[in-house]
């Protein structure tokens, strides 16, 4: 699937741009024979961007691979929802593993076929942030350290929402959770806590990293559909929006992910080998003020109290990604005549 970003001539519709663009281009989603790894039936709560995740990750892994694959997944949201026992929603060889050794699994898996001289089954690890980003980690670096033939996803929804909405190595600064709550002169989750995942796995040096989100599902297909072309370890960090947790309107899962893109909270690239080798532009920057508010998570930056200095440092970790990966669209020579006539 090519990189190369498709205009689209009915806003949202993803489904009608199909039909105008050669049929090696079109979205995994449109094509009729698609697998449908993860079907209806499974317990999401509305608006879940995990579900969302899972089905375009898996189903573009699925088309990769002609089907031969198989799926290890960490216990969690995930996990719980898709499998409430003895029913199950996955149409494709999945294992369920502890909270912390989907990594782990997966290796053994793909030991497993190597040993038996399996070489075209594919593996795919999959776990929340908590199974991943922390209880998870150790098992993990240890998959990229040996380079064990497994692409690993991790389905990003910045805290442990399956057991309650508990913080993670992966919630934001000053997100309120069950245990970083609103009070104090430092309401929600303390700064310079966590770590990014992305970046970690990129310090690795294997083959293949990326970062993607739910609010531009043919990028997340591509960009598995690279790792699945690739031999070694691969991991790929998606953003999944949880209206629960976050606090957010069901109706606004997609808006946040772009909003976060937008914003620069959540920078959307890919790298090899140790380096970044390409990243998403933002084409209509937004202030961190716009993502905010949507999320009941982040209420107490704006009532009863407003706290500026909080919002600014917030701002300021976004203005710190935008400059890191050089996320800002170049201006045409149009735009740039635009700009000045405005300043003038």
């Amino acid at each position: 699937m090519s990189a190369t970003r498709l205009k689209y001539f009915q806003t949202g519709s993803f489904a009608a741009g199909n039909r105008l663009v050669e049929p090696d281009q079109r979205a995994v989603q449109s094509d009729p024979q698609r697998a449908n790894a993860i079907t209806c039936g499974h317990r999401a709560c509305q608006g879940c961007g995990e579900a969302l995740g899972a089905r375009y990750a898996l189903d573009a892994a699925l088309r990769a691979t002609d089907g031969d694959l198989i799926a290890t997944n960490a216990t969690g949201c995930l996990e719980v929802f898709s499998t409430p026992y003895p029913e199950s929603s996955w149409q494709v060889p999945w294992i369920h593993s502890l909270f912390g050794n989907a990594a782990a699994v997966a290796t053994g898996v793909a030991a497993a076929l190597k040993a038996k001289g399996n070489t075209h089954t594919r593996v795919v690890g999959q776990g929340g942030d908590g199974g991943t980003v922390d209880i998870g980690f150790a098992c993990l670096s240890g998959m990229f350290e040996r380079g064990d033939d497994v692409l690993y996803i991790c389905y990003d929804n910045e805290a442990y929402m399956n057991t309650g909405v508990q913080r993670s190595a992966a919630t934001p600064p000053a997100a309120y959770t069950t245990t970083t709550q609103a009070v104090g002169d430092q309401p929600g989750a303390a700064w310079g806590q966590g770590k990014d995942a992305a970046l970690i796995a990129l310090a690795h040096e294997i083959p293949y990293v990326a970062t993607a989100t739910i609010a531009d599902l043919r990028d997340l297909e591509r960009k598995v559909h690279t790792a699945m072309e690739i031999r070694g370890a691969r991991y790929i960090h998606v953003l999944v929006t949880c209206p629960l947790g976050w606090g957010a309107a069901s109706a606004d899962s997609i808006k946040l992910a772009r909003l976060a893109m937008e914003t620069g909270i959540f920078p959307v690239w890919e790298g090899e080998h140790g380096d970044v080798v390409s990243v998403t532009k933002i084409r209509h920057r937004t202030p961190v003020e716009e993502y905010l508010k949507l999320q009941t998570r982040f209420r107490h930056l704006f009532a009863p109290v407003r706290r500026d200095d909080v919002i600014a440092r917030i701002q300021a970790r976004a203005d710190r990604n935008i400059a890191r990966f050089g996320l800002l669209e170049a201006l045409d020579e149009d735009q740039l005549d635009e700009a000045v006539e405005v300043d003038v």
